[in-house]
């Protein structure tokens, strides 16, 4: 039986009279893909800044590996990765620069051309961040989340606006980091992303979780309830026929 590494119990995140995050609870295993899927508003993000410790909660309780939010949100920091949005890195410093700076922040000793390694980026050690092409810059910004060896990262939607290619790389990369034991907290739009990734997923609207459980159960589940698509699923989409046709290999700019 798996070990739980995330306890998420009542939260509630209030912003006046408005309630972002109604009262939700669940649980993520060690070792784990967890989704957090939703439309836009439903809570998922500020769900994510919470246990972040990035945002506070207005009641509930957050475990993250034994730690209480309320009492140790510093433990807390120093078992996570967070990942980036571009604005967070200095465009003037080069990749292993860029590296070094977060290892000084972690006080961990890193490797950078070896972390550069493991997401495929050691031929642009001396880039600046801002050279990247979209599919590099996200590739930094997972590997920079790993800088300080965290039990769980967290991803917030990680391949938007990605080619194919760099789309399906990214997703060999998260799969590897999940085989190195590192629990991964993904929110994404592309649900065929998270189908292929996740464990579970729990699935938000309006401030409350209204599923949760594997892909695979959930969509038996639906067929179940007597859901039928209106046409024949085909057994490949057209992103199989691009892949196919122009090649797994990553095109960069």
């Amino acid at each position: 039986m798996s070990n739980t590494i995330i306890q998420v119990k009542n939260l509630v995140k209030t912003y006046g009279t408005f309630e972002a995050v109604k009262g939700i609870s669940f649980d993520v295993n060690e070792g784990e893909i967890f989704g957090l899927l939703g439309p836009n508003g439903a809570g998922k993000s500020t769900t994510l800044e919470i246990i972040e410790t990035l945002r506070d909660k207005t009641s509930g309780e957050v475990i993250v590996n034994g730690f209480n939010l309320d009492d140790n949100p510093n433990e807390i920091k120093k078992i996570i990765g967070v990942q980036l949005q571009a604005s967070g890195f200095y465009p003037g410093l080069n990749l292993v620069e860029l590296i070094n700076l977060f290892a000084g922040l972690y006080n961990e000793e890193t490797d950078p051309i070896e972390l550069l390694g493991k997401v495929n980026l050691v031929d642009k050690a001396k880039s600046k961040f801002k050279e990247l092409s979209g599919g590099q810059k996200q590739r930094f910004s997972i590997a920079t989340t790993l800088i300080n060896k965290p039990k769980v990262i967290f991803l917030d939607e990680p391949t938007t606006g990605l080619d194919p290619q760099a789309r399906r790389n990214l997703w060999d990369l998260i799969l590897d980091i999940r085989k190195q034991g590192t629990t991964v907290i993904i929110t994404t739009h592309y649900m065929d992303e998270a189908e292929v990734l996740c464990d579970r997923v729990a699935i938000i609207d309006n401030g409350k979780i209204i599923a949760i459980n594997s892909p695979s159960q959930l969509i038996d589940d639906l067929v179940e309830s007597g859901f039928e698509r209106p046409i024949q699923v085909k057994k490949a989409n057209l992103e199989d026929v691009f892949i196919n046709l122009t090649g797994f290999t990553i095109r960069e700019d």
